[in-house]
């Protein structure tokens, strides 16, 4: 923890990103308990947090190495005196030159690819360098986005391209990212099995044709808190558990009191007639991610919490402008679309409950995106005293 210490959340200026440190650790600690139990290594993505003070929670309560989704994040990390990173986007051309330079530096760097077009640039690239990278191959488990699917020849072109130009085929990699659409235990199961199965699969087959698979990797919040069955992997990633949010509520793997961000808020002013509360976290603040407007409830912009974090009943920011956000009292039954449910009658209403200057709290969608609009956070101890915590911007 850095030593710049604020006062309490009742003087911090708003808008501001608040962690609960003891929600935090007792997620981090629920995660890496499960995966100690499956016997696998844990290796977190630090793409949630981008956030050196987590990511050393992380590491001190068990996990080892992390997965980044930026080489910024990777060259911080290394910095920090992280060696073992796993750079899990497909990598381009011109971004080999920075990665070798990290290497070269020491840093135990893998890299992913999904296709014969970036296989083939890095076999080409080490060879002008005298040089070689761990490279690991993309498997598509769900349909969901990257990935080569277990059975296709090019998983066996992408890896005899890689280990016959000199480079290390260092494993396999999983991410069921289909599971944020799915919202039951058994469906989550399912998806997991999937997931472990079919990536397990595509390693049999590369150990098959005779090239080493040491690793298999699979992972993502929902997948790894559901899995009944991790046979066959070496290790599991996942990123927003750190937090939780409200789509992964949502989606059924975290209570409302896992959730450790949210947005510290200020009273900016009220419409009576229309029951609007003005609030200086618009989505500059927020963001703009409507993450759960496909689930079967949807909280908009954000569920207000009162400042100690009880969540306030009945009522949704339902807008966000770029500085503004407006909360109301809404319908806020599953499946249904949140409408201003105040009257004429109440006008006196959210003047009174809510007074111009009140502090709340504002659980976001995706802490991800919510996280990537602060500079900083503002760490919350059991005390109620704040720690600034640096946040890493930028690719």
């Amino acid at each position: 923890m850095n030593s710049d210490t604020l006062d309490t959340l009742d003087t911090l200026d708003t808008p501001a990103a608040i962690v609960d440190i003891s929600r935090m650790e007792r997620n981090i600690a629920t995660m890496q308990k499960r995966m100690d139990t499956f016997g696998v290594r844990f290796r977190p993505h630090v793409k949630t947090t981008k956030c050196l003070d987590v990511i050393r929670a992380q590491l001190r309560a068990g996990a080892r190495g992390v997965t980044v989704s930026t080489l910024k994040e990777a060259e911080a990390c290394f910095a920090a005196g992280i060696v073992d990173i796993l750079y899990a986007v497909g990598i381009v051309p011109s971004k080999l030159a920075r990665a070798m330079a990290l290497k070269r530096l020491g840093c135990d760097l893998k890299l992913v690819v999904d296709n014969l077009a970036a296989a083939e640039a890095i076999v080409s690239y080490c060879l002008d360098e005298g040089d070689a990278f761990e490279v690991w191959i993309e498997v598509d488990t769900d349909g969901h986005r990257a990935g080569i699917e277990p059975e296709q020849d090019a998983l066996l072109d992408v890896a005899r391209t890689l280990h016959e130009g000199g480079m290390r085929v260092g494993g396999v990699m999983a991410h069921a990212g289909s599971s944020y659409e799915l919202h039951t235990p058994e469906a989550l199961r399912a998806l997991a099995e999937q997931e472990r199965a079919r990536c397990v699969r595509a390693a049999e087959r590369l150990r098959e044709s005779g090239i080493d698979c040491p690793t298999v990797s699979v992972g993502s919040t929902p997948t790894a808190l559901s899995a009944a069955n991790l046979d066959g992997v070496t290790e599991v990633r996942a990123g927003v558990y750190v937090y939780f949010d409200l789509v992964m509520h949502n989606v059924g793997v975290c209570r409302l009191d896992d959730l450790a961000l949210s947005v510290l808020t200020t009273v900016i002013g009220h419409n009576p007639e229309k029951g609007w509360v003005f609030v200086d976290a618009g989505w500059m603040a927020m963001s703009r991610d409507r993450g759960t407007s496909k689930q079967a409830r949807d909280f908009q912009y954000g569920l207000p919490c009162a400042i100690d974090g009880t969540p306030i009943e009945g009522h949704l920011l339902i807008a966000a402008n770029q500085e503004h956000g407006i909360l109301t009292a809404t319908d806020t039954k599953p499946g249904s679309m949140p409408e201003s449910t105040t009257s004429a009658s109440d006008e006196t209403d959210v003047t009174t409950r809510f007074p111009l200057g009140t502090k709340l709290r504002i659980f976001p969608n995706h802490a991800c995106a919510t996280g990537a609009q602060f500079s900083e956070y503002h760490a919350l101890a059991p005390s109620g005293e704040l720690t600034v915590w640096q946040r890493l911007h930028g690719w």
